[in-house]
């Protein structure tokens, strides 16, 4: 327990921390979630409208005179998300989707203002009738597909099942593109510069078009829908940031040198990028752009250093040579009481998928989930304090919270890796 600092403690639950793995109380999804409470509404505004001015959040709405219930699809680079989407459909009240740990010692009050709780990239029936029972009751109930706040301030890929489960549900569908919450808020360094954002509310496909249309066609006018760049917006704009630490984290998701193509030795302070290896060093502008202080700039725009990486991982999975492995910290989120500290463990990701293994309570698991079963994963940056990164790795019954030791390791390379192996498997 010496690894865990006071002031997070409060996140676990020590109370089951010897009960065995098979023994853990686990978080009830089926138990019926209601539309908002109609007094939490003013409160829910309180939230979120101050947030949604100190940031000159500029909504655009097309609605076409559409009216609830309807599903709402948005995507996701930071808190700041949900108070846009309240002010978006104000005076109006939405149920939303919520990974489970943000629920950890706030159940009630989630569940009152409408949240509906979900583990990252599994398929949960559960959040279909609990969507069914809210639409027909005539709410808003508010999707984030990409399931994770973006590692670099662009789309992520998004589930195949979404076009099916928007086709099974036949209601309108309404998308939420924000932009400037990434470079607001980086998932990677989570300390916000209070820019200026902008969002487009429109109606994207009616109850008719949904009726008519193949799940597939669903899906891609969605998938087209959600696209965004964060930094090229925030350049096209001159939206300025001149917050001194600005860089401060990109190395956990910039972690190859493209000079000396390098892995796992870049770091990062102030408004600095650099390798450890070749000494280079990259400057990130006031407005969201790189430059090399010696030598050739290689990517201007830090989401072209992300490309480049996930085009060299798929190089590597390609040519069969894709492997990673460490020792790792484990937790577990079996509900939403708190984490269960499962000390050491092992984890294996490779071409045959991934693996992984731990004892707690005197009882040995292992946890095997084949490529073609994960289409993405869920990582986390720095989480909980713990100065370390994460990777999820959930099943309907648990998440576990992944923290490798290895200095020789990304969770960025995995999530892109997972992706790519799942890619290679459905190309055949």
């Amino acid at each position: 327990m010496g690894i865990l600092s006071s002031n997070v403690m409060k996140n676990y639950n020590l109370e089951h921390a010897d009960t065995p793995i098979s023994a853990l109380p686990r978080y009830d999804f089926a138990t019926l979630i209601k539309p908002q409470a109609h007094f939490l509404r003013p409160l829910s505004w309180l939230l979120s409208f101050p947030d949604v001015f100190k940031h000159k959040a500029k909504i655009k709405r097309d609605l076409q005179g559409i009216e609830p219930p309807y599903i709402m699809v948005s995507n996701h680079n930071s808190f700041l998300d949900f108070k846009v989407m309240t002010a978006a459909i104000f005076p109006k009240r939405a149920n939303y989707v919520v990974a489970l740990d943000g629920f950890i010692g706030r159940e009630g009050i989630m569940r009152a203002v409408g949240c509906i709780a979900k583990r990252k990239f599994v398929n949960d029936v559960e959040l279909i009738r609990q969507t069914i029972r809210l639409l027909k009751q005539g709410q808003i109930v508010v999707y984030y597909p990409e399931a994770r706040y973006s590692h670099i301030g662009t789309n992520s890929v998004l589930p195949e099942s979404l076009g099916k489960m928007i086709k099974f549900l036949q209601v309108p569908v309404v998308s939420l593109l924000m932009h400037g919450h990434h470079i607001t808020e980086p998932a990677w360094h989570q300390v916000n510069r209070g820019s200026r954002v902008e969002a487009e509310m429109k109606l994207l496909l009616t109850k008719d078009e949904v009726c008519a249309l193949s799940y597939a066609d669903i899906h891609d006018r969605i998938a087209r829908t959600l696209v965004y760049d964060d930094y090229r917006w925030q350049h096209e704009n001159q939206v300025r940031i001149d917050f001194a630490e600005r860089a401060a984290g990109m190395h956990r998701v910039l972690y190859q040198c493209p000079n000396c193509r390098t892995e796992y030795r870049m770091y990062s302070q102030g408004d600095r990028i650099g390798c450890k290896r070749c000494g280079k060093v990259w400057r990130l502008s006031e407005y969201g752009q790189l430059q090399a202080q010696t030598g050739e700039t290689e990517f201007v725009f830090p989401p072209d250093w992300y490309e480049w990486q996930r085009q060299n991982v798929r190089e590597e999975v390609r040519r069969g040579e894709y492997a990673f492995e460490s020792e790792v910290l484990i937790d577990s989120l079996p509900n939403a009481e708190g984490f269960i500290p499962m000390g050491k463990g092992w984890l294996r990701h490779d071409m045959d998928g991934m693996v992984l293994r731990g004892e707690h309570a005197g009882e040995v698991f292992e946890l095997v989930k084949s490529n073609q079963s994960q289409y993405s994963i869920h990582v986390e940056f720095n989480y909980i304090d713990k100065q370390k990164d994460a990777v999820i790795i959930s099943t309907l019954k648990d998440s576990y919270f992944v923290y490798p030791l290895s200095e020789d390791s990304s969770v960025t390379k995995i999530s892109m890796a997972v992706e790519e192996l799942y890619k290679l498997k459905a190309d055949g």
